[in-house]
C-alpha cells in the first residue's frame, strides 16, 4: 500500500514550502502577515498558526494529532508546540539567509514514545534554520541543527535528557520557481533518541497566499514514520501589526 501512495505523489504533480517538513527556511514572514497552516497525515495531523506581529519575527502555535492505530476515530494522543523564530540575517538578493527559532514542543518524529505526548513545557529546544541557494536558484539548500532539553524523557525519570536536533532539506526547481521537488532528513541524537527520518515530495507555490505539499515519510531504520501527508500554507495580507506595518 505505501508503494502505491509514493506512486500516487508522483502522479498529482498537476494538483499539488509546507511545513509538514521539519526543516524550516531562514525565512520570517513580512510584517503582519497571519499563516495558517492545516496537514492531513497517516502518522499524524497538524494544525498551526503563525503571527507575524513585529518585523522579522514569528510566533507560532502548534497542535498535532497522533493515529498510532489506522483508526481516526480512535483518540491516540496530541501535543502541542510554541515558540519564536528571529531572521538575523538575509543576503542581498533576499533568497538565502540565517534565523534562530526557540520554544517548547517538538515536531513529531523528533522526539518518540510516550514523551511525545506531552512534551510542550516538559522539552525546551532551541534551532538555527540557514538556507543557501546555488547553480543559479535551480537548488536552494536548507540546513537546521540544535538542541534540546527534556526534563522528564521517561514516566519515571527527574533527569533532564538532552538532545542534539538535525534537520536538512534540498528543494530542486526544475522548470521554474512554482515547483519543486523536495527531500528532507532529519532526526535526534544525544540521551533524547529518535530514529532518523527522511521525506520527499512535492510543492506548488502558485502564488504569494499559499503553498501546497504532498509528502511520503519514513524511518530509515523502522516503520514508524510519517506515511503520506498533504498540508497548505495559507497567507494573508499584512494586518496583524502592532504598530504600522512595514514592508
Amino acid at each position: 500500500m505505501k508503494y502505491i501512495w509514493i506512486i500516487l505523489i508522483f502522479l498529482f504533480i498537476d494538483q499539488a514550502k509546507a511545513q509538514q517538513y521539519n526543516s524550516d527556511s531562514w525565512l520570517s514572514k513580512p510584517h503582519g502577515t497571519v499563516t495558517v497552516i492545516p496537514t492531513v497525515g497517516e502518522r499524524n495531523s497538524m494544525l498551526m498558526s503563525t503571527f507575524s506581529l513585529f518585523p522579522d519575527w514569528e510566533f507560532t502555535y502548534a497542535i498535532y494529532t497522533y493515529n498510532k492505530d489506522d483508526d481516526p476515530r480512535t483518540d491516540d494522543g496530541h501535543s502541542t508546540s510554541w515558540y519564536a523564530k528571529y531572521m538575523f540575517w538575509q543576503n542581498d538578493e533576499k533568497n538565502g539567509g540565517g534565523s534562530v527559532k526557540f520554544g517548547t514542543g517538538m515536531f513529531p518524529g523528533t522526539i518518540k514514545g510516550e514523551s511525545s505526548f506531552d512534551d510542550a513545557f516538559n522539552t525546551y529546544w532551541v534551532n538555527f534554520p540557514f538556507t543557501f541557494p546555488f547553480a543559479h536558484n535551480k537548488f536552494s539548500w536548507d540546513i537546521m541543527p540544535g538542541a534540546s532539553v527534556t526534563r522528564t524523557y521517561k514516566p519515571d525519570d527527574t533527569t533532564n535528557a538532552l538532545g542534539f536536533t538535525y534537520s536538512t532539506r534540498l528543494a530542486y526547481y526544475p522548470w521554474d520557481q512554482i515547483w519543486s521537488i523536495v527531500g528532507e532528513v532529519f532526526g535526534t541524537e544525544g540521551q533524547v533518541y529518535a530514529k532518523p527520518e527522511y521525506k520527499i515530495g512535492l510543492r506548488w507555490e502558485p502564488n504569494q497566499y499559499a503553498t501546497w505539499a504532498l509528502t511520503y515519510g519514513q524511518e530509515f531504520n523502522g516503520n514508524e514514520g510519517a506515511g503520506v501527508e498533504f498540508g497548505v500554507m495559507i497567507f494573508t495580507p499584512q494586518f496583524a501589526c502592532f504598530g504600522p506595518c512595514k514592508n
